[in-house]
């Protein structure tokens, strides 16, 4: 499960940053004391316009970045009082893969499975059932730096599931991916609901949020413009499609 409560995040601007930015004071606000809560075995989603602030929450509640003010709970876990604990429980997946390029996937898998003290026969389990789909056994002994933009996705999804975490944050999951991939992306997030995970994800692809989420979040400019279920969003949309209601929310907020 995730709580969140009143979550904030300030940025520091520097000179020439204050000047491209035409900001009055010495600090940005990326995000502005939201607050929603994800349930497990449902599929969160979390939508807004670029630079709306979806990454930088997304960041805060896998202790990536910390927050300004306010508070968050992962599986029971506070992200700054007990974040060591939320890493174990939480899987985190961005556009970032930041691999290192001289491991191999095999290998980039093994260092993670042995920092979650996940026990030999479970990692073979699971690196065989994520190798089969995504179709991975092809380059699993080749450098990372070896690989194409997808391959190394791949990997970097694979990482993220290894440790079988309760909580899985899903940041523009399909970017980047060609098709097929990008639909056993789609499964493996329903997997995920199907297992009794808690999931949250961002996307820009609106038939993605359409096929998986059943509950949403809009935010723009760092602040909450709507949370509910998808389909109390559905009962109240003045539009007739998913893409013009959230074009609506976020123009007249």
């Amino acid at each position: 499960m995730i709580k969140v409560q009143n979550l904030s995040k300030q940025f520091k601007l520097n000179k020439k940053q204050r000047k491209e930015s035409n900001a009055t004071g010495d600090y940005a606000v990326a995000v502005d004391k939201i607050s929603f809560e994800c349930q497990p075995g449902r599929i969160f989603s979390l939508l807004g316009p670029n630079g709306a602030g979806k990454t930088t929450t997304l960041r805060m509640i896998s202790t990536m970045v910390s927050p300004s003010s306010g508070s968050a709970e992962i599986a029971g876990y506070d992200i700054v009082k007990q974040a060591k604990e939320v890493r174990k429980n939480i899987g985190f997946l961005t556009g970032s893969t930041g691999l290192y390029e001289r491991l191999t996937p095999d290998e980039v898998l093994k260092y993670f499975a042995d920092l979650n003290d996940v026990s030999k026969s479970d990692f073979a389990e699971r690196k065989e059932r994520y190798y089969d789909l995504l179709d991975m056994h092809d380059f699993k002994n080749k450098k990372i730096g070896e690989l194409s933009t997808g391959m190394k996705q791949k990997v970097s999804i694979t990482r993220t599931m290894i440790h079988d975490p309760s909580v899985v944050v899903f940041d523009e999951p399909t970017s980047g991916l060609d098709v097929i991939t990008a639909e056993n992306i789609i499964k493996l997030i329903r997997d995920c609901k199907t297992a009794g995970k808690t999931v949250i994800f961002s996307s820009h692809i609106m038939s993605e949020v359409d096929l998986l989420c059943d509950d949403l979040a809009i935010i723009n400019k760092g602040k909450l413009l709507y949370t509910d279920t998808m389909k109390n969003f559905r009962a109240q949309m003045q539009t007739e499609s998913l893409t013009e209601e959230f074009i609506r929310i976020v123009r007249e907020n």
